[in-house]
């Protein structure tokens, strides 16, 4: 017996699996960070087309010499901030709180190595989503090749984006973007956006990723909490929003507030918000368990006001200026 709808399914999947880019075959291999012998990377030679926004690139790469088509590159390990407008005009550019300012340095970055770019994947096939490659990106600098990411998280420009896949820059990005915060530097300048509440606020964030058990049957095992160090004043919230290193948000409500010396707890699952308690809604865990395994696996929470300020966060495990355990 034919069946219409599985037919029709199945010329819909030949159709998606059609619109993901198939990744060129690697022109070398290396290892994947300069100075180091594991792991290794595929690295592909490219030429930019065009800046999307501070962490993506359209790349034209290249075949015997010449450019093939473009692909569009999700440069591996870092988060910049969300762009709304995008155009190769930067004045028309439009988005938060330091969006444009990572696009502008990106390109700038891109432009001083003449648009010549290598891309570098432990996995080839490595996708962020179903149609951006993720990949190392590398531009030559004053005689040297430079990981265009590895820049922008020591400038403060973007957060570090942790990756089980492609992992060999996490350690090497997680620590460069501690030590971004503990300079304060344009992400980590909490008050470059604008006034914004509470301004001043001494406020402090701890996360706890791994939950009682099973991540994924205790959600709400995972949860951060926001501490006011203030023994007066309380920190209202409302309108603020937490993340972490990825695009999952939860805005809180515009009743929320930190006691004066207290604290607030944020659960990742679903429940009830209360003065002292709030929970995110997710069905699954959210926060990445720090590993023993060499893959340099974490994450972080930020909190940020409704200017887009970053106003208190943590990135762990610890990896610079670490307190006594």
């Amino acid at each position: 017996m034919n069946h219409p709808k599985h037919a029709l399914l199945a010329i819909l999947l030949l159709v998606v699996l059609a619109a993901i880019p198939a990744p060129a075959r690697a022109e070398w291999t290396s290892a994947c960070v300069p100075g180091t012998a594991a792991p290794l990377c595929h690295f592909w030679k490219g030429k930019l087309k065009w800046v999307d926004d501070g962490d993506t690139i359209d790349v034209k790469l290249a075949n015997r010499k010449r450019y093939r088509s473009t692909v569009r590159v999700r440069i591996a390990g870092i988060q910049a901030m969300e762009q709304y407008v995008y155009t190769s005009h930067p004045r028309e550019r439009r988005g938060e709180c330091h969006a444009v300012q990572a696009t502008a340095r990106l390109e700038q970055l891109i432009k001083q190595g003449h648009g010549i770019v290598h891309l570098a994947a432990q996995d080839p096939t490595s996708l962020s989503g179903t149609r951006r490659l993720r990949r190392s990106v590398s531009v030559k600098l004053h005689g040297a090749w430079r990981d265009v990411g590895e820049i922008l998280v020591a400038e403060g420009h973007a957060l570090w984006l942790p990756s089980t896949v492609e992992w060999a820059w996490n350690t090497t990005f997680s620590t460069l973007s501690q030590q971004a915060a503990t300079r304060g530097v344009n992400l980590w300048d909490s008050d470059v956006c604008g006034v914004g509440p509470s301004e001043g606020a001494a406020l402090r964030v701890k996360v706890h990723p791994n939950a009682k058990g099973n991540d994924f049957d205790n959600v709400n095992g995972e949860r951060v909490k926001i501490e006011n160090l203030d023994p007066v004043n309380p920190a209202p919230l409302g309108g603020w929003w937490l993340r972490d290193s990825t695009l999952r948000r939860f805005y809180f409500p515009s009743w929320a507030q930190v006691p004066p010396g207290g604290s607030i707890t944020v659960r990742v699952g679903v429940g009830t918000d209360t003065d002292y308690s709030f929970y995110w809604g997710l069905r699954t865990p959210l926060f990445e368990n720090p590993k023993a395994d060499g893959h340099g696996m974490g994450d972080g929470a930020y909190l940020f006001d409704p200017q887009g300020d970053l106003r208190a966060w943590l990135i762990y495990p610890c990896r610079f200026a670490c307190p006594p355990s």
